[in-house]
C-alpha cells in the first residue's frame, strides 16, 4: 500500500514539475489557448478578410485591394503572436525561461510591425508621386518609382534586423565599431558599390533612361530591361543580355532614342550625268510633291529642317541631298515610309 503511495507521489511530483519545473496541467491549457487563437485567425481570414475584399472589389482604386493583400499575411500572424503571449501569461514559467520567451515575443513584434511596413511599400508608392510633386516634379516613371520602393524596402529590411538583434542585447553599433581595419576595409572595397549607387539615384533624378527605352551607351546599344541598385540590365538587338554597372553609363554619354521627336531620312540620291536639267527638276519637284503632300512627313520649319536640292557631283553621278523627318518614330512605320519614298 505504501509503495502504491509513493508511485503515486512521483506521479503527481513528475505532473506538476514536467518541463522546466511547470507542470503539465499548466503546459495542457497554455496550447489550449494558443490552438484557440489560431482557431480565431482562421476565423478571421474566411469573414473578416473576405468582406474586406469584397469591399474592396466594388471600389474604383486598386489601392485598398493591394493594401489588403500587403497587410493580410501580417494580421495573420498577430494571432500567432497573441495566442502565443497569453499562453506563456498563464503559465508560470521559470524565469530564465519567461525572459527567452518575452525577448522572443518581443522580436516578433518587431518583426511583425517591420515587415508590414515592407509589404506596404508597393500599395503606398503613390505617395512618392505626391511627395516629388511637392517639390515640384509632376510625376515619377515607372522605373524611378521601382528604385525607390527597393530603396525603401532595403532600408526597412536593414532597420528591422537591427531592431531584432537588439532585443537580443546584440549591440549591433559596437559591433560595427569594432571591426576596425576590416570596416575600413570592407568600405574600401565597396566603394564601387557605392559609387554605381549614386549612379543610379543620379541616372534615375536626371531622366536619362527608364524601363523599355531605347539607348545607346557604353558601347552597347539595346532596350533596357532593369535598373538596379549597382547595374542596368540591356537587351542588345540580337536579343544577348548585357549588364553594365550604372556607374559607367551614368559617366558615359548616352543616347535614348525612346525620346526621339522624330525620325530622321538622311539620303544621297545618284542621278547619272546623262540626266538632263528638266529631268532634274523634275525629279527633285516629285520627290518634295511626295514629302510636303504627306502626313507620314512632319515638314513644320519650327520643328524639323527638310532639304531637298542637287548637292554635289560625284565621279560618276549629280547627288541630290535628301533631308527630311517623319512624324513617327515608330521603326516599322519608319521603314514603311521609306519604302514608300523609294
Amino acid at each position: 500500500m505504501q509503495s502504491t503511495i509513493d508511485f503515486w507521489t512521483e506521479v503527481v511530483t513528475v505532473w506538476n514539475t514536467a518541463v522546466f519545473g511547470v507542470g503539465l496541467g499548466p503546459i495542457f491549457i497554455g496550447l489550449v489557448i494558443f490552438v484557440g487563437f489560431l482557431v480565431l485567425r482562421r476565423l478571421f481570414t474566411r469573414v473578416v478578410l473576405v468582406a474586406l475584399n469584397g469591399i474592396s472589389r466594388r471600389t474604383k482604386t486598386k489601392f485598398d485591394d493591394q493594401l489588403i493583400v500587403a497587410l493580410e499575411q501580417p494580421m495573420r500572424f498577430v494571432f500567432v503572436i497573441i495566442g502565443l503571449y497569453a499562453a506563456t501569461r498563464f503559465v508560470s514559467l521559470p524565469t530564465q525561461v519567461d525572459g527567452v520567451m518575452t525577448q522572443l515575443i518581443r522580436s516578433m513584434i518587431a518583426f511583425t510591425i517591420f515587415w508590414t511596413l515592407y509589404r506596404c511599400v508597393g500599395p503606398l508608392s503613390f505617395l512618392i508621386d505626391k511627395a516629388f510633386g511637392a517639390l515640384g516634379r509632376t510625376s515619377l516613371g515607372d522605373s524611378l518609382k521601382q528604385f525607390i520602393a527597393k530603396l525603401a524596402r532595403f532600408v526597412i529590411a536593414c532597420v528591422g534586423i537591427v531592431a531584432i538583434l537588439e532585443e537580443w542585447q546584440f549591440n549591433v553599433g559596437a559591433v560595427l565599431g569594432g571591426l576596425g581595419l576590416i570596416g575600413m576595409a570592407v568600405a574600401f572595397g565597396a566603394q564601387n558599390m557605392i559609387a554605381n549607387l549614386f549612379a543610379g539615384v543620379t541616372i534615375f533624378l536626371d531622366g536619362i533612361f527608364e524601363k523599355g527605352d531605347w539607348i545607346r551607351g557604353a558601347d552597347v546599344e539595346g532596350t533596357v530591361e532593369e535598373i538596379g541598385f549597382r547595374t542596368t540590365k540591356i537587351r542588345r538587338f540580337d536579343k544577348a543580355l548585357t549588364t553594365i554597372p550604372n556607374n559607367k553609363l551614368a559617366g558615359d554619354a548616352v543616347i535614348n532614342f525612346s525620346h526621339m521627336s522624330n525620325r530622321r531620312i538622311y539620303w544621297k540620291i545618284g542621278i547619272k550625268y546623262s540626266a538632263t536639267e528638266g529631268q532634274l527638276r523634275e525629279i527633285v519637284n516629285g520627290i518634295k510633291d511626295h514629302i510636303f503632300g504627306n502626313d507620314d512627313f512632319e515638314i513644320d520649319p519650327a520643328k524639323v529642317t527638310t532639304l531637298i536640292h542637287v548637292d554635289s557631283f560625284n565621279d560618276s553621278s549629280i547627288d541630290i541631298l535628301l533631308y527630311c523627318f517623319t512624324a513617327t518614330t515608330n521603326w516599322n512605320e519608319w521603314m514603311r515610309i521609306k519604302e514608300d519614298l523609294a
